[in-house]
């Protein structure tokens, strides 16, 4: 052969060798990675080839299947109450993918879980056709009801927990959107989805404020740092007088910071000072523990950590490095101090807990379409937050401020209800319309909590004054723990 048509016959062999290697990388390598590809369409079609299994509350689904007269797709995800479960379910559409727990166990409500792998094998060889299973939450469908409807038109979050568990009880986030609105693929759908995006809607619906907003959680905040006071010596008794000048000047600046209103805040003990929520007694402690044991009991009841799943992702809360004013601001749950209601409802829990924070989360069970349980979610402790003996001084102080302090809208018949008002101001000099906080916690007769609830509404519809913790948010957790006491009897 001479030397041209050899050189052509290697490069063709190189092109030839170029092409196999290729083709058994596809086939081998990326095989996987292309077959669960979200912009392979086979993938949806397979995905909605049969009917999705459900999510269930309180025994109930909440979800369900309705079959397609055209199209690729043979089934379409609806829901119950969509907009009321949108927080906990996320949505499941054929057009735009799907989130939170319609996605994160995306394998399971399809069937496709290898786990399934048996019992899809068994269906198989019987002639079966295969099923999805099913996410069993430990949502209250009780107590979602009465957060959502005690929202209402406002603009805000509830989070509701068990102590002794860490399971999410209520989870609700408005304004919401209903996921049935945009499960399918046609124009109507891409309508129902366009009309809930920010861009076209300010008040911005597919938030879940519950879990993925933060707020500066203003004065319910005061409860971490009389936890941070007393777990650090700087107080001993809670009816023992703090040394606090009214009005309050901020470490290193001529700043005075002062209280709401005449109120008996100058030397005041802690059970005063949070009854009344003296802005003074906690900005002088907070700057008194310090700035780093500031953040280690934060962190202890949950703040800066980046990766809390429920199994949803929550938003970071933050505690933050500060100078010595601001750290002081932190404390009183203002300057850099951010919190979600997921996050305000975990140090509640922890209070009325004895110290120990539970992890929380929302889904108890998965389960096989036979009802074969795949998996059980078994409560795992957080931290201990604070002593018990903390936390028994930390109850009476919440429990003072319910009987006779600023949140006694909140008072149930029959029950001890420990809580803390926060009215959250924000935007540029104190701008903006304030935010209304409440955390809180009902305590039965035989002792056991089972509702630890955070609140936090944004009214702007509102008068300025009206905007209170104890007058707006107060009512909605009363509400949500006397949902869940209600299904204890």
């Amino acid at each position: 052969m001479n030397k041209p048509l050899r050189r052509i016959a290697i490069f063709c062999g190189l092109l030839v060798l170029t092409l196999l290697i290729r083709d058994n990388w596809l086939q081998y390598v990326k095989a996987d990675d292309l077959a669960t590809d979200d912009k392979n369409r086979r993938v949806n079609i397979a995905r909605y080839a049969t009917p999705r299994g459900d999510i269930i509350v309180g025994g109930k689904a909440i979800t369900g299947s309705v079959e397609n007269t055209s199209g690729d797709f043979k089934y379409k995800r609806t829901w119950k109450d969509g907009a009321m479960w949108a927080p906990v379910t996320g949505y499941s559409s054929q057009a735009f993918g799907a989130n939170q727990l319609e996605a994160l166990e995306d394998g399971i409500l399809t069937g496709n879980d290898d786990r399934l792998f048996f019992r899809n094998t068994l269906d198989m060889i019987t002639g079966k056709k295969k099923e999805g299973g099913s996410v069993v939450t430990t949502l209250n469908a009780a107590a979602q009801k009465a957060a959502y409807e005690g929202l209402g038109n406002n603009k805000g979050a509830v989070a509701a927990l068990d102590p002794a568990t860490g399971k999410i009880l209520a989870l609700v986030s408005t304004p919401s959107y209903d996921p049935s609105k945009f499960a399918g693929n046609t124009d109507d759908d891409a309508k129902a989805w366009n009309a809930v995006q920010k861009k076209n809607d300010r008040d911005d619906p597919m938030l879940n404020r519950a879990l993925r907003e933060t707020y500066p959680p203003g004065s319910t905040f005061k409860v971490v740092t009389a936890a941070a006071a007393l777990e650090n010596g700087k107080v001993s008794g809670i009816d023992d007088k703090t040394d606090s000048p009214l009005p309050y000047q901020l470490p290193d600046s001529r700043t005075e910071l002062k209280n709401e209103g005449n109120i008996p805040c100058e030397n005041a003990t802690l059970r005063i000072a949070l009854r009344y929520s003296c802005n003074t007694v906690f900005a002088k402690l907070s700057d008194s523990v310090g700035n780093e044991k500031m953040i280690e009991q934060a962190e202890k009841f949950g703040f800066n950590n980046k990766k809390l799943d429920t199994p949803v992702r929550a938003a970071q809360s933050v505690y933050p490095e500060d100078n010595r004013p601001q750290n002081a601001m932190d404390g009183i749950g203002q300057a850099s101090n951010t919190a979600t209601p997921l996050q305000m409802a975990m140090v509640a829990s922890a209070v009325a807990n004895d110290g120990k924070l539970m992890q929380p989360y929302m889904v108890d069970q998965l389960r096989a379409s036979n009802l074969d349980v795949i998996e059980t979610t078994q409560p795992k402790q957080f931290s201990q937050a604070v002593s018990s003996e903390t936390a028994q001084k930390l109850q009476q102080m919440m429990e003072t401020v319910v009987k006779e302090g600023t949140g006694t809208k909140a008072q149930i018949d029959g029950v001890t209800v420990g809580g803390k008002t926060g009215t959250a101001q924000h935007g540029l000099n104190n701008s903006e319309k304030p935010y209304a906080w409440f955390i809180s916690y009902a305590k039965l007769s035989d002792g056991s909590s089972p509702v630890a609830v955070a609140v936090v509404v944004e009214d702007g519809a509102a008068n300025r004054d009206d905007i209170t913790g104890g007058g707006l948010a107060a009512p909605i957790a009363k509400a949500v723990m006397e949902a869940v006491i209600g299904t204890k009897k």
